[in-house]
């Protein structure tokens, strides 16, 4: 009997059953569809060997007018800017204490308690301690006067750190006198809440059992950002609008904009932040209203304010101005906006605006575009060369003018196992070299409460694929030369290049592979025979390598679709390899090509990639049962 070629379809399809699906793929990790046919995804590395502090959950990436390029980064505790592979701290001062703040040790412990007056400090929290002298024994005014990041608020009027050196009998003083601190802004969450209540905020705020509004203290910290000129403006979710000057350099850090000198009725708080791209307004999502004359400093979380234009200082609203402000009344809060081409997008909970500028006396019109798409996240859309893709609670949406739902063949899979708890930590990015939109999620399986998987959509040929990848933002080429992601190893974070090789850093990319649905004889009327494979796999090998490259093929089987998978056999196919002979005999075969992870040689599982081409099987009937 003549070989018979397999052309799988493009995409991986859980919609349907592993038997219907029949010539199709079901089931892959680190693989992508490009051209119709599937290969191994490109590989990672670090950007550079420094670490910040904090999980990175937001990157932007901009160039200055004197061509230097700097890359933002907003994590759980801090603010970087990242220039020549440094990461300087630039997050913004909450408070100061003056000669103020007094020390106690215990004999044998390295935890410093600080008393300061009403110190408004979380855990998590960095100050700078100044001033003070030494406690009088291994507690050195040395080891005192640095950075300290706060792990315990057992008052309002106390906080613990923990020291790098142990204390000792003779460290009996407190430091005397003329102790300075200087407190950076509160600390984020690593983990959505969706309300709080007496201990998940500051010492004090609230009482037992109550439940008061979320601040961005007692929140999971998500930072947006945006460029006004060469400067940058920053905004924790639910915190203060800050804007760092670049002229000022990097040593700096950013200040409050309520605060800075010509400064009128700015938001002291904020949801998004977002600058206008032609008209140059700087637009505050969920803004604080104005009342008496003064902002309240409580979130309206359905305001849309807007400053003046070629002012990012000037928000009071006049009638020689174009500042103000506009309410919306779909939906019961803001989750996220974004700039897409004319106009700005709005999501609330339930539904999409529009934002455009029309100029004076309304400068913008907001139209509503959609009720019942509503954002699954403030990071779960993003811009794409034909349109914005954005993915909500139960699926996947594209808007370009209009909001159509995405057909997908991975969405049952994907949302039943969403774990909604985190879903603020889903976000949506851009692979344009591949043409790709990576959504990623938390999983209900994974257990973990953090990103952990990833669906990728492949906008130019409408194919579907999944797989499992621990990542907290990407940032598209553009401005960088490859995407950039953040991740962790252990407990340091480091800023990844992705599409770079063919590894997983200085690893192997392991536990690549992609399944096939079940392939039969004349509908399963008759067992089959299959006697052999021929392969037909490209290895690409990354340039000034010379591994010797293999793949695992897997095959399958079983007599019945409802029926559990039996592996018949292994074999590994290396560049040279013509054919594998087999012995499986059943109704139903499934192939499954999977990374040489069993490999002895670990040089021979790096530096290169696979691409499938037209599996031959020689496949003969073999009788009735």
């Amino acid at each position: 009997m003549p070989l018979t070629k397999f052309n799988f379809k493009p995409g991986i399809n859980k919609e349907e059953t592993d038997y219907s699906n029949e010539g199709g793929w079901v089931d892959g990790d680190k693989i992508r569809f490009r051209k119709g046919r599937v290969e191994k995804i490109g590989g990672w590395e670090k950007s550079s060997s420094n670490t910040y502090i904090g999980t990175g959950r937001a990157l932007h990436s901009w160039v200055s007018l004197g061509g230097s390029r700097y890359l933002g980064i907003g994590t759980t505790n801090k603010y970087y800017i990242e220039s020549g592979g440094n990461f300087n701290d630039i997050t913004p001062i909450r408070a100061t204490t003056t000669n103020g703040i007094t020390f106690a040790a215990t004999d044998g412990s390295a935890i410093i308690t600080a008393t300061d007056s009403s110190h408004g400090a979380v855990v998590g929290d960095f100050v700078t301690i100044a001033g003070s002298a030494s406690l009088g024994g291994n507690i050195t005014a040395a080891v005192l006067n640095q950075e300290q990041q706060i792990t315990g608020v057992p008052t309002a009027n106390t906080y613990t750190f923990t020291a790098s050196a142990t204390a000792n009998a003779s460290d009996s003083g407190n430091g005397g006198s003329g102790v300075d601190g200087v407190y950076q802004i509160n600390s984020g969450l690593d983990f959505y809440v969706a309300a709080s209540g007496w201990g998940s905020g500051p010492w004090s705020a609230g009482t037992w059992g109550s439940a008061t509004a979320i601040t961005a203290a007692g929140q999971l910290r998500l930072w947006t950002h945006d460029n006004y000129g060469e400067n940058l403006i920053i905004n924790p979710r639910g915190g203060g609008i800050f804007r760092w000057v670049e002229d000022n350099g990097l040593s700096t850090r950013a200040l409050e904009l309520s605060g800075i000198s010509g400064a009128s009725l700015v938001p002291t708080k904020g949801l998004q932040v977002i600058t206008s791209e032609t008209d140059r307004h700087l637009i505050v999502l969920g803004a604080d209203p104005i009342s008496s004359g003064s902002r309240t400093g409580t979130i309206d979380p359905m305001l849309v304010a807007f400053s003046d234009q070629e002012n990012e200082l000037d928000f009071q609203p006049l009638a020689t101005n174009t500042a103000g402000s506009v309410r919306l009344s779909s939906g019961s809060f803001i989750i996220g906006g974004l700039k897409s081409r004319q106009e700005v997008l709005i999501w609330t909970d339930t539904s999409l605006y529009s934002m455009t500028f029309i100029g004076p006396p309304l400068t913008f019109a907001i139209n509503l575009i959609n009720e019942g798409a509503g954002l699954i996240g403030p990071k779960g859309a993003v811009n794409a060369p034909n349109g914005v893709y954005f993915m909500s609670k139960n699926a996947f949406y594209f808007y370009n003018g209009s909001v159509q739902k995405l057909p997908c063949s991975v969405q049952d899979y994907v949302f039943a196992d969403l774990d909604l708890d985190q879903a603020f930590k889903c976000f949506a990015t851009l692979n344009s070299a591949f043409s790709e939109v990576w959504f990623f999620y938390p999983s209900i399986e994974d257990n973990t409460r953090e990103i952990s998987r990833y669906v990728i959509y492949n906008y130019e040929e409408n194919s579907w694929s999944i797989g499992s990848l621990i990542r907290y933002a990407w940032l598209d080429t553009g401005i960088e030369d490859k995407p950039l992601a953040t991740a962790k190893v252990s407990s340091s974070n480091f800023l990844y290049q992705h599409e770079t090789g063919f590894n997983d850093d200085l690893s192997s990319m392991d536990g690549v592979f992609i399944e096939s649905a079940d392939l039969d004889v004349a509908d399963g009327n008759s067992f089959a025979f299959v006697k052999k494979l021929l392969p037909d796999i490209k290895f690409s090998k990354a340039v000034g390598t010379d591994p010797s490259p293999a793949m695992n093929i897997v095959v399958k089987s079983r007599n019945f679709a409802n029926q559990s998978l039996t592996t018949d056999s292994t074999t590994q196919v290396t560049e040279s390899s013509t054919f594998a002979s087999l012995r499986t005999r059943s109704r139903q075969v499934v192939l499954r090509f999977e990374s040489d992870d069993d490999n002895t040689v670990d040089s021979n599982k790096k530096d290169y990639k696979w691409r499938l081409g037209s599996t031959r099987l020689d496949v003969v009937p073999s009788g009735r049962r």
